[in-house]
């Protein structure tokens, strides 16, 4: 069952999907923190956590690539569910984290962003990335049957 997938291919495809949402925050993000305090505190949160999710594809897709070069072809195969388990259970602890991260986001809002409209844009800014990342992490979970 878990066998019927190409692992390395499916890491290679995650990791740059995740590059290109980071670029797409980071390039989102610069033209905001020029606009007025609250979309100042979107953009901020768009450029850290695009900057964030980019060191993290490129951590993931080095770290990827070294396992596999560590494996001879008969390993490959063996190593094939070991990996989907691991990358599974990562999905699912990060998918868990961007529920945290969308109820902080929230409580910024509530609090500091109640009456300060840079605090609230940050507030913003974290409640559509951790949401993005939530579908993003819970998407690949469930492919990795």
């Amino acid at each position: 069952m878990l066998m019927n997938i190409d692992i390395w291919n499916f890491q290679t495809q995650l990791t740059r999907r995740l590059t290109f949402w980071s670029l797409a925050s980071i390039a989102f993000g610069l033209p905001l923190l020029s606009v007025n305090p609250f979309w100042r505190g979107v953009g901020i949160q768009f450029i850290v956590w695009g900057a964030i999710d980019l060191l993290i594809a490129q951590l993931g897709a080095t770290s990827a690539k070294r396992r596999k070069a560590r494996l001879t072809p008969d390993e490959l195969a063996d190593a094939t569910p070991k990996e989907i388990a691991n990358l599974k259970r990562i999905l699912l602890i990060n998918t868990a984290l961007d529920v945290l991260y969308v109820a902080g986001g929230i409580a910024l809002i509530l609090t500091f962003g109640a009456a300060n409209p840079e605090w609230r844009g940050h507030g913003w800014g974290i409640i559509v990335q951790g949401g993005f990342l939530f579908f993003f992490d819970l998407f690949h979970a469930l492919k990795l049957k």
